[in-house]
């Protein structure tokens, strides 16, 4: 059975594998539905979706239909301005033919110029603020990419009592003295405030090499031999305090689910480092040329 951890102070009791609902953005209707139907086997009662994720959204729709009430579901808004938020999440709510979401996100809010529009009069935040009070959110996050991201979510905490945060992690970029640095920082002040902590990129192996030809259904390449999804995993699952949402390869949900319903066998940072050297881990972030995705 899938362990379950309360979601921050939503008081809702989370499967702590998070379907990530980019697995099923470039899917047929009927290959979706039956990644779906493997979500609902699972246990998991908690769906992390987007905007920008391809036909995610559109996907869940008839899934939706009949099981709203079983799942917590959690969107993203990309967009900066009070308006576009605003149209963003209501095209979100018809997509998915819901009248409300639990979570909705500010999607990889990472950039400063993009920070000060979304927190300025008018700006994103502001908007679904309201759209929280009239009911059409429950909650309100703050999600992002790179390695700057830990250190712009303390800074959006800041201004906004966010209720969840989204981030990279794994042993690769933890070995990034200064990221490890940031996420303890960030760990440490949304425990003494019941922010809920997600983090995505558990199982990155690192970028695609130009030359591999294989079939790509994340941007980045996955590792997929079992024993060390189970060490990823349980490097996450480990901690109590953090959720670890599933990755846009849904070839990998089985690994997932099986690693997730192990039982749990943190491994330690020798073995993690063994990992990083037999399979060729490196991180996917560098804060520079690494940034862009």
């Amino acid at each position: 059975m899938l362990p379950l951890a309360q979601f921050g102070r939503t008081g809702h009791q989370s499967t702590r594998l998070v379907f990530g609902a980019a697995g099923i953005g470039s899917m047929s209707q009927e290959r979706a539905d039956q990644t779906l139907a493997m979500v609902e086997a699972a246990g998991i009662n908690h769906i992390d979706t987007a905007a920008s994720y391809g036909t995610s959204e559109d996907l869940l729709r008839g899934f939706l239909a009949t099981r709203r009430e079983r799942y917590f579901l959690a969107t993203k808004t990309g967009e900066r301005t009070g308006d576009a938020a605003r149209a963003e999440l209501e095209r979100s709510l018809v997509r998915m033919g819901v009248g409300s979401v639990d979570l909705i996100q500010l999607h990889n809010l990472v950039e400063a110029d993009e920070w000060e529009v979304a927190f300025a009069p008018g700006g994103a935040v502001e908007a679904l603020v309201r759209a929280r009070d009239e009911g059409l959110v429950r909650f309100i996050g703050v999600t992002g990419h790179g390695v700057r991201i830990p250190g712009m979510h303390l800074r959006s905490l800041d201004r906004f009592d966010f209720d969840s945060v989204l981030f990279p992690y794994n042993h690769a970029l933890l070995c990034d003295a200064a990221y490890r640095t940031d996420v303890e920082r960030l760990r440490e002040l949304c425990a003494s405030r019941g922010v809920a902590v997600q983090t995505i990129k558990s199982i990155a192996r690192g970028r695609w090499q130009p030359d591999d030809d294989r079939p790509r259904f994340s941007w980045y390449e996955p590792l997929t031999d079992p024993g060390a999804v189970l060490r990823a995993v349980h490097h996450v699952l480990g901690q109590d305090d953090l959720f670890l949402n599933t990755t846009s390869d849904a070839t990998l949900l089985p690994l997932l689910l099986d690693a997730a319903n192990a039982p749990l066998s943190p491994p330690t940072e020798s073995e993690m480092n063994a990992d990083i050297e037999h399979f060729g881990i490196t991180p996917l972030f560098d804060g520079a040329a690494l940034e862009v995705i």
